[in-house]
């Protein structure tokens, strides 16, 4: 199969990780990149020196113009449009569009990007309307049809796995689950207004910060057995990079705390390899920094009070593992079309 060739939109967090992620890989080809409120020194910048995941070393990356970057010897366009439907991706040959503003995260708003040429867009955020993949639970449903999809979110991406594979086995009556989860930009540095979440307005690095997520519910919509089955809820906490899943769960078919790892450890060896990690290690967060794995099981720490409720717990990476996941899911589309 030919490179598929993607555009990303929005140059923050995610769009650059995703655009490391892609520029490390042989399947895909990045050839575009939109955002205006960066100049291409300061993409350059922003992209080549990172807090988290270190300086870019895998090609020398240089300023051709103020259009274009050269990553070793490979052109990547830049443009700084701020309508969507004005971006020209038809002019570099970009067909998946990684949207990654946060801004354009339903149908119809990420639907501008076709006006430009792509012919398929990635929402990399949760959409209240475009259908939700994930890959290893339910990417096999995507048709050659859908040009909008979106990728879910890192907490989801984290969490679908695990539940799909418990209730696979075990069957699950209901459940509760809390992320504790990485600071991120949408966050305070010190305490500012938020008018919409007050608490999430307060120092991000000074607190542990109750917060609501969708990433429980979601997995309803991806794993229609489990809709209406699990809710949760997050904490944000002082660290940069690295969340954790604590998914507790009353279990249809009783099973001890073995036979739950056990048919986790076969999972991830086999159908969800590279997707669901297991260890057994007495791990601590930044064990999985730059892990692309997207939930990691961590035997040691769950716990079970009988053999029909247990306390589970699964790491990710929540800004590489998702970031490896937007590209999985688009090679993915490209390898049905």
């Amino acid at each position: 199969m030919a490179k598929v060739k993607i555009g990303i939109n929005g140059f923050g967090r995610i769009g650059r990780l995703v655009a490391r992620v892609a520029l490390k890989r042989d399947d895909v080809e990045l050839v575009a990149v939109n955002d205006p409120f960066i100049s291409v020194d300061y993409m350059t910048y922003m992209f080549k020196y990172d807090s988290v995941h270190g300086q870019w070393k895998h090609d020398e990356l240089k300023v051709k113009d103020d259009k274009t970057l050269l990553f070793g010897e490979k052109p990547v366009t830049v443009f700084g449009v701020r309508n969507p439907e004005e971006i020209p991706w038809a002019d570099t040959g970009a067909e998946y569009i990684v949207e990654s503003t946060g801004v354009f995260t339903d149908k119809d708003k990420a639907a501008a990007h076709l006006k430009g040429g792509a012919k398929k867009v990635i929402i990399s955020a949760p959409s209240k309307d475009a259908p939700m993949f994930v890959v290893g639970v339910n990417e096999k449903e995507y048709k050659p049809e859908l040009n909008i999809v979106s990728n879910a979110s890192c907490t989801t991406n984290c969490l679908a796995p695990l539940a799909k594979v418990i209730n696979d086995r075990f069957g699950i009556v209901e459940g509760l689950m809390t992320t504790v989860h990485s600071i991120t930009a949408t966050q305070k540095t010190v305490d500012g207004p938020s008018s919409k979440d007050w608490r999430g307005g307060r120092a991000a690095s000074f607190n542990i910060i109750p917060s609501s997520t969708g990433a429980a519910k979601a997995v309803g919509k991806v794993l229609p057995s489990l809709n209406g089955k699990l809710t949760g809820m997050a904490f944000r906490v002082p660290t940069v990079d690295v969340s954790v899943v604590d998914l507790t769960v009353r279990l249809a078919k009783g099973a001890s705390y073995d036979e739950i790892k056990a048919a986790i450890k076969e999972e991830s060896e086999g159908k969800l390899k590279g997707i669901l990690g297991y260890t057994e290690d007495d791990v601590v967060s930044t064990d999985f920094l730059g892990d692309s794995r997207s939930s990691i099981f961590d035997a040691k720490a769950g716990i079970a009070l009988n053999k029909d409720f247990v306390k589970l717990v699964a790491w990710y990476d929540n800004e590489w593992g998702y970031s490896s996941r937007v590209i999985d899911l688009i090679v993915h589309m490209a390898s049905v079309q």
